[in-house]
């Protein structure tokens, strides 16, 4: 099944003192251009990666990242 993959990493790091991608990155393990990647939807991290992201703002894996199927199967 085909879909798409949104997230809301650009709101929680301003709701976390506006941290920067490279920030996070640091925190994760991934380059602040990996970040970027996932933040504009362009690249899907690793299911490890999606959790560490979750974990650094401590907030539940679906408040990070979005699943919409594709419909139109």
């Amino acid at each position: 099944m085909q879909g798409t993959i949104s997230n809301n990493i650009r709101t929680l790091r301003f709701h976390h003192d506006e941290m920067s991608q490279a920030q996070l990155g640091q925190r994760i393990g991934l380059t602040r251009q990996t970040v970027a990647a996932i933040e504009a939807g362009k690249y899907s991290p690793s299911l490890e990666a999606a959790f560490r992201i979750a974990q650094v703002f401590g907030v539940p894996l679906t408040e990070v990242f979005q699943w919409q199927p594709d419909t139109s199967d």
